[in-house]
């Protein structure tokens, strides 16, 4: 179990993370406008569901990593850090993304099947809960496995209430939305800023903790 100061640092990241619309919510957003709310709530749940793959995978991965070596672990880390430095340059340098996630009208049940697939299978989105949630970890408290799994839980709780409150208030004005360009390029500088930020972050507690 994580120490409570560090589940609360965990939360506190996670929630400034959460509200900068990156391509789940963006996806979350063009299917509320789409379709209307409950298509977006119905995005947000299969979104979430296949989150849980990857908070599975990550558990299982980060147990042994550190079985296998403190070193690695550390490695890993950060390598993790960079790798959120990476995301941040290129949220910088991409192109808006807000009509690639628009497509053609789907079912409710096509929108959640299609959510957790579209997550579940998203190598990015595994590679992100590799590199954020060792950040957390405390191999002193052992039980690696375990302390992964409840961030990543309390991850995808969080991104439950965030997105669903996109849901909610993309659905809610979808005739602002559907003409406006200006939601897209704001998440992309702020999402960079996020970015960045976290990794630098991370590296720099890591490289106090072992100093």
């Amino acid at each position: 179990m994580p120490e409570p100061s560090t589940l609360l640092m965990f939360a506190g990241t996670s929630l400034v993370l959460l509200l900068v619309p990156g391509p789940a919510v963006l996806y979350i957003v063009a299917r509320s406008i789409d379709q209307g709310r409950h298509a977006g709530l119905a995005s947000v749940a299969g979104i979430h569901v296949g989150s849980l793959v990857h908070v599975t995978a990550a558990a299982v991965g980060v147990s042994a990593i550190l079985t296998a070596s403190a070193t690695a672990f550390t490695i890993v880390k950060y390598a993790g850090a960079a790798y959120l430095v990476f995301l941040g340059v290129r949220k910088f340098l991409k192109r808006d993304a807000f009509d690639e996630a628009h497509g053609v009208e789907r079912s409710i049940g096509r929108v959640f099947r299609q959510g957790i697939v579209v997550n579940a299978l998203n190598p990015k989105t595994a590679v992100f809960f590799l590199a954020f949630l060792p950040q957390f970890i405390d191999p002193s408290r052992g039980a690696p496995a375990a302390q992964t799994a409840i961030l990543g839980l309390t991850f995808i709780g969080l991104g439950m209430c965030t997105d669903s409150v996109y849901a909610l208030a993309a659905s809610a004005a979808r005739r602002v939305l559907r003409r406006s360009r200006r939601f897209a390029k704001a998440q992309r500088y702020t999402a960079g800023t996020v970015f960045v930020g976290l990794g630098v972050a991370a590296a720099v507690t890591g490289s106090r903790s072992h100093a």
